[in-house]
């Protein structure tokens, strides 16, 4: 394990500290800077990764780095989808779908330990159950009880689902860097966040830095880019400006299954988590909604629980 953060990254950690997606006006000053930082994250770091949820914020993240990568004539990083095993059918789809037609090197990382144990065919695990990796992750929670339900929208759930697996993750593949798809606006417990954001705290995680680079974007220039961009890119004769109404509303000879977008915002849904854990806002497009007046992250269950900040501090992202 990497006992200390390596002295060949230069990066400026309070590039963006204090800033709003206000101080980047327009569409193309908002890519302008994400292709900076994305530029500056493939030169500095010597084993970066990206992490992809299939959702909408990562997959522009994604496209980004693809198309920075390839002006560079560079290799695009590995990219790593965290399986919490409660995820939309739809999404597990719609990730090795475009793995597959990006060629990417998709790494799916899962709790093995937890993995096996839900075989039995119960959520509820006994601590003593769970091998010695487990256990010491949560003995950093303060955890007391004799058992556990391991759901990824609860606490402990989502520390063991995802946050401790992409420490895990982190450590057998040596990354140095992650690119991360947060936002400013998402959520408050990443307003504060910079462009380059250090994991140096060995008592907590493989010291590793964030990298994020459409931190100043907000939902609605997050869908222009995708429609502007991502998907007329990634769409043979896909029309520029075309954004389409419903399911059926694809020019000639092109299907949602066409589009790297994912299904569930077509039904509604402005944020996608556990398929338990997320509700759609309205029937209509996510794009096609009141984003400016209405939350984005309604129905996320692990918000509801005043979590998230909580999450972070243990290195969620």
């Amino acid at each position: 394990m990497v006992v200390e953060f390596p002295n060949y990254v230069k990066v400026d950690y309070t590039d963006g500290k204090g800033q709003s997606a206000k101080d980047y006006q327009g569409l193309e000053h908002k890519l302008e800077k994400s292709i900076q930082v994305v530029s500056d994250g493939l030169e500095q770091y010597e084993s970066p990764a990206i992490m992809w949820t299939g959702g909408k914020d990562s997959t522009l993240l994604l496209y980004v780095i693809r198309e920075v990568a390839r002006e560079k004539g560079e290799e695009v990083p590995p990219v790593v989808f965290l399986d919490h095993f409660a995820h939309f059918s739809e999404i597990i789809k719609f990730v090795d779908r475009w793995a597959r037609i990006w060629n990417l090197d998709l790494i799916k990382a899962q709790n093995e330990d937890i993995a096996r144990l839900r075989k039995r065919g119960s959520k509820e695990i006994k601590i003593e159950d769970l091998n010695d990796a487990n256990r010491k992750e949560i003995q950093k929670l303060g955890y007391k009880e004799k058992s556990v339900i391991v759901d990824p929208d609860s606490f402990v759930g989502n520390h063991l689902l995802k946050t401790a697996v992409l420490n895990e993750t982190i450590i057998q593949n040596g990354f140095d860097g992650i690119f991360s798809g947060v936002r400013w606006d998402e959520q408050e417990a990443r307003s504060d966040e910079t462009f380059f954001s250090p994991r140096h705290d060995l008592e907590k995680y493989p010291p590793h830095d964030r990298i994020h680079p459409i931190l100043q974007f907000d939902e609605r220039n997050l869908w222009d880019a995708i429609w502007k961009y991502v998907v007329p890119d990634s769409v043979e004769k896909y029309p520029v400006g075309h954004i389409p109404a419903d399911y059926n509303d694809f020019p000639d000879g092109i299907s949602i299954e066409d589009v790297p977008v994912g299904p569930k915002y077509f039904e509604g849904f402005r944020s996608l988590g556990t398929e338990k854990g997320s509700m759609k806002s309205e029937n209509k497009p996510a794009w096609l909604q009141d984003l400016e007046e209405t939350p984005e992250r309604q129905g996320r269950a692990q918000d509801k629980e005043g979590i998230m900040q909580r999450l972070r501090d243990l290195g969620y992202m």
